[in-house]
Parts: C-alpha cells; sequence; structure tokens
C-alpha cells in the first residue's frame, strides 16, 4: 500500500510518497509560486536568434522563456514537408505567441516553453492539436491498449490528440468521455483567453503541489492519503468529488501533536536519502557526487564481503541491490539531464545484462522519462534523465560558503 502524506505550512506545501513505509518520492513547492510549469502564457518574441534556431520571448517572469524552433513547427510537419523552415520565416520580434512550460526556470537558465500544448487529467493528456490517440505502455494486457487505443478515436474530435494514462485501465468509458469534455472546455478557456488580452500575460496556472500528486500518483481505491492541515483536506477532498465522482478514497487528517514528517517517518528517510554517502541494506555503498552538467553514482562493496567466496557473485549481488536503490533515489531526488553509474567491474556479460535489467524494471516505475544509453568502453553505465521542476529537497540546500558550492548545507 502507498501512502501519500501532505505537510503545508504558511509557505510551503511538502508530499511524501511512501510505499511500504519506504519514501519513493518526495516534492516541496512554495505556496505562492505553485504550478509554473505545465502553465499558460501569452507572451511576446524580443529576440529571434538564427543562430539557435529559437527565440526568447518574454512572458512576464523574471528572466525570457526559451523557445527553439522545433516547439514552434507542427508537431507532424515531417509528413507533410521535406523541408523544415528556418526560425526567421515563423517568428519576429513583437510577435504574440501562447506558450505552455515545458521546464521550469533552473539556475541561472529562464523557462523553456512550447506551442505544442497539453492538459493533463487523471486518465487522458489531452493535447488539442496532436492529431494522434497513444496509450500507456504499462496498460496490460495488450487487448486492453487496443480497446483504449479504438475509444481514444471514436471519442476525439479531428486535429485532436490524447494519451490515455496508467489510470485509464481503472477508469470506465464513461469517466474517460466526461474528462476529455472537462480538458476541452478548459483548453477553449485558455485560448478564449488569449484571444482577449495582451502579452505578457498568464493565462491558466497548473495545480498546486498537492492536487497534481494526487492526480498523478494517487489510486483512491489502494491507497491513503493523509494531510496535517483542515483546509488543505477539504481541498482535496472537493478536489476529489470532481475528479473521481463516486469513489471514497482513503483520507485522514492528522492531529497528532507528533509532526506528520516524524510520524511517517519522512524527516529521518530525507537525511539519510539526500547523503553523499547512503548504505545498501547488504552493506554495500553509493557515493554521490552531483555536478551542474551531470550525477555521478559510484558502487562499493562496502562491508558486504559475500557468502559463497566467489568474488563475481559478491560484485553482481551489490551491483543488483545498487540498481534498484539507484532507481529509488534518481525519482526521490528528481535528479535531471546526464548519469553516470560506475558500478564494480564484471567479468561476465550475463551479469551485466541482469544488472541493466534489474535497473531498467525499476525506473519503468518512475513517472519522469529516462533513457538507459548503455555500457561505454570503461565499463560506465550511462543514461539520462528528463528535468522539468527544480528538485524538492534542493529548496531547502543552501551552497556551502567555506567550500563556494562544493558541499551543501541543509536549512530545512
Amino acid at each position: 500500500m502507498k501512502q501519500l502524506v501532505v505537510h503545508n505550512e504558511a509557505e510551503w506545501t511538502e508530499t511524501a510518497l511512501l510505499e511500504d513505509g519506504r519514501l519513493i518520492e518526495f516534492a516541496a513547492e512554495r505556496v505562492r509560486e505553485y504550478g509554473m510549469a505545465g502553465s499558460f502564457y501569452k507572451g511576446r518574441i524580443v529576440n529571434v536568434l538564427p543562430g539557435m534556431q529559437a527565440a526568447f520571448v518574454d512572458i512576464g517572469l523574471k528572466k525570457n522563456a526559451f523557445l527553439y524552433i522545433d516547439d514552434m513547427l507542427p508537431a507532424h510537419l515531417d509528413k507533410q514537408s521535406d523541408t523544415k523552415p528556418s526560425i526567421e520565416q515563423i517568428a519576429r520580434k513583437g510577435q504574440q505567441v501562447l506558450v505552455q512550460i515545458t521546464k521550469e526556470p533552473l539556475g541561472g537558465k529562464g523557462a523553456r516553453v512550447t506551442m505544442h500544448y497539453s492538459l493533463p487529467g487523471r486518465y487522458i493528456v489531452y493535447m488539442p492539436e496532436a492529431d494522434y490517440v497513444a496509450v500507456s505502455r504499462k496498460i496490460e494486457p495488450e487487448s486492453e491498449r487496443v480497446r483504449l487505443k479504438s475509444l481514444g478515436e471514436h471519442l476525439r474530435r479531428s486535429g485532436e490528440g490524447m494519451i490515455l494514462r496508467t489510470a485509464a485501465g481503472d477508469g470506465n468509458d464513461d469517466s474517460l468521455g466526461e474528462e476529455l469534455k472537462r480538458l476541452r472546455s478548459q483548453w477553449d478557456s485558455i485560448r478564449s483567453f488569449a484571444e482577449s488580452t495582451e502579452a505578457p500575460h498568464e493565462l491558466f496556472r497548473d495545480l498546486d503541489l498537492a492536487q497534481r500528486m494526487i492526480r498523478d500518483v494517487f489510486n483512491p481505491n489502494a491507497d491513503e492519503l493523509i494531510l496535517d492541515d483542515a483546509e488543505a483536506r477539504e481541498r482535496a477532498g472537493l478536489y476529489m468529488q470532481r475528479m473521481m465522482p463516486g469513489v471514497q478514497p482513503r483520507v485522514r487528517l492528522h492531529r497528532d501533536p507528533t509532526p506528520l514528517f516524524e510520524t511517517y517517518p519522512v524527516e529521518r528517510q530525507l537525511h539519510r536519502d539526500f547523503g553523499r554517502k547512503i548504505w545498501l541494506p547488504g552493506g554495500g555503498t553509493l557515493i554521490w557526487d552531483q555536478t551542474e552538467a551531470l550525477t555521478v553514482v559510484d558502487v562499493n562493496t562496502g562491508k558486504f564481503t559475500g557468502a559463497d567466496g566467489s568474488l563475481e557473485t559478491t560484485v553482481t549481488d551489490t551491483n543488483l541491490e545498487a540498481a534498484e536503490e539507484i532507481a529509488r533515489l534518481l525519482r526521490l531526488r528528481d535528479v535531471g539531464g546526464i548519469v553516470i553509474v560506475d558500478f564494480i567491474d564484471m567479468q561476465e556479460e550475463s551479469n551485466r545484462q541482469r544488472v541493466l535489467v534489474r535497473l531498467e524494471e525499476k525506473l519503468s516505475k518512475d513517472r519522469t522519462q529516462s533513457h538507459i544509453v548503455g555500457w561505454t568502453k570503461l565499463g560506465l553505465l550511462e543514461m539520462t534523465r528528463k528535468k522539468v521542476r527544480e528538485s524538492g529537497a534542493g529548496l531547502f540546500y543552501e551552497p556551502c560558503s567555506t567550500c563556494e558550492g562544493t558541499g551543501r548545507i541543509m536549512i530545512r
């Protein structure tokens, strides 16, 4: 069973997702800055850069947003034409455009925006101009995916597109149809607002953190939601009534004087799992180093000496355990960009393949897209993971003034 634990303060909302008591996701958000990724803006192009085939767009934030040419062109241009226009042919300074944030401002970079729009619901990701239907590969069996794809084709209008999410496998056909109508109406409102206002202007803000987690990870038939704020409990209840009519989810208000994150316990796991050195259950260790460009994870046997006297078995067992923990920590820390894992050297190719399969299997549970490139000639594992928002726990760290950023001090 999973538990979604939501802690509210005056300035912050923090959410923790636990599976059998183990922390697998954590997110934090400033109340006044919620929902930037996924939000819609009417912006004004302030600069067109032919050398980068991109434009900078003023959407009313401190830094201008970045709009790449492929995010301006129609999604299926390759099917219509063999040649792609240049950025100067489709964008001009002063042009007003309707854009959606796909990547929040991080560090010194502004937001990344797109003109390929999408609106996520519990069952459907609605794409008003995509003109195709896709179904989550996590839905089984294959016959159910085929049935849902056929249903999506029947429900959509010409030119519309949608992705049927994993939760669609648990929903009935009427629920999917009602959600599509709601998302379609939401898009019509955004477009009408854009037509009647001048740039730069915010048009639509995505849900707050707790509501997004309920929408994306909470299973009302199996999971439990615990909150420590009565108003937040009321908002969550109203949201679920609207999103999941007829369902009676398990929602509880935490009234115990012991803080919520100590009761479950989230606080202790956060301090352990965000350290540089993480102990594996069997005695091995992970050394975790993060730079601006990439994240490096070094796997060591630590205190684990094996049981059968075989070095290859000892090394492989440690690497298999490390693969599971790395997949969990990538999700928990919300690591983005390039990831290099230095597993302990294995002599047999079959064991290397076992480690790769184990990592892929555990990463399949992650909502954020990742891609395993494979083993390098030096025996390192290369992979990438998409980055959308600033890491929740990262908001509670500040660079160390003594080493100028090599270390971090937790201010939480």
